[in-house]
């Protein structure tokens, strides 16, 4: 799922950079790039003046390589997506699910972009965006990433809120390989949203996530959870093992068997049909046996600082 409509026909998508600017940042680009393939090449003629032919061609090939193809690949991958000229025009690389490239997409991107933008003069480049309903050329396709405008409105930034600290870590053992880039990014754009919707329709949407996450997962959604905050904790875990994954840790988690360690009851609460909660986001912890262990809990757990939707 690439785009999620609620009931309210809100699309939770990110924001496609348009045809117009992501020209002019690959031109930035090229401009930069070709400067730099001029100089190493001028150094590399003085350099290899007493070489025969053959060896200053298999120089001018190396320098070729590794300065327009080699170069914008360490750049975006180095950058998180943010080439010279994609900064400038405000744009950044971006996954499909909305999260940050790595060597592999960079590398994807830039091996193809020398066909489609290079070779051909950007023609290809620009069939293929303005053919597509994303603006993406065929490097993004095969790579599964998106160009997406980074510099918005301030009224409009918002982050995705934190889980409360008591989900913190609840969820290391998660089996997410089986979780498509779709559902991450539909995931990703409920949260940073929920506030503009309707409590009944943010309530239903984030069961109706939490519902598809934890199917993918193989593990069910524990009781007493909102599903919100289910949404938000486990989402903070995948950006954790991913942070853990660049820094050359071994990422946290397990397979199904160890996932299932966690769950508790298998009979969550159900709302009310005739009313729904009016704070969905801040529906309380799993219910405690008693009133003297719910005043114990209450008393114990630290403020969320989760946000309800308005």
């Amino acid at each position: 799922m690439s785009e999620l409509v609620t009931g309210e026909a809100v699309a939770l998508e990110l924001r496609p950079a348009r045809l117009p600017s992501r020209a002019l940042a690959v031109l930035l680009d090229l401009a930069v790039t070709v400067a730099a393939y001029i100089l190493v090449s001028v150094g590399l003629l003085v350099a290899t003046a007493s070489l025969d032919e053959a060896a200053q061609v298999a120089l001018s090939i190396a320098a070729f390589l590794l300065v327009l193809v080699g170069g914008p690949i360490a750049v975006e991958t180095l950058s998180h997506g943010r080439s010279l000229g994609k900064l400038a025009c405000g744009l950044r690389v971006v996954r499909d699910d909305g999260g940050p490239i790595r060597f592999r997409h960079a590398l994807v991107r830039g091996a193809i972009g020398v066909v489609e933008i290079l070779m051909t003069f950007g023609v290809v480049a620009c069939i293929a965006s303005l053919v597509s309903a994303r603006g993406r050329r065929l490097g993004d396709v095969f790579a599964g990433t998106l160009v997406v405008r980074e510099r918005t409105a301030a009224g409009r930034m918002s982050a995705v809120p934190p889980p409360p600290p008591w989900l913190a870590g609840r969820f290391s053992a998660l089996d997410l390989s089986a979780v498509p880039d779709g559902l991450w990014l539909a995931v990703r754009q409920y949260l940073t949203r929920m506030q503009q919707l309707d409590p009944r329709a943010g309530w239903d949407l984030a069961q109706r996530l939490a519902t598809d996450l934890s199917a993918l997962t193989g593990v069910p959604v524990p009781p007493g959870v909102p599903p919100a905050m289910y949404l938000a904790a486990v989402l903070q875990e995948r950006q954790v093992r991913e942070a853990r994954r660049a820094f050359g840790h071994s990422p946290a988690g397990g397979g199904p068997e160890a996932a299932r360690a966690f769950v508790a009851p298998q009979t969550p609460p159900a709302p009310s049909p005739a009313s729904p909660p009016a704070s969905p986001a801040l529906s309380p912890s799993p219910a405690p046996s008693d009133a003297a262990d719910m005043a114990d809990v209450a008393a114990r757990r630290p403020a969320t600082g989760f946000v309800p939707p308005a």
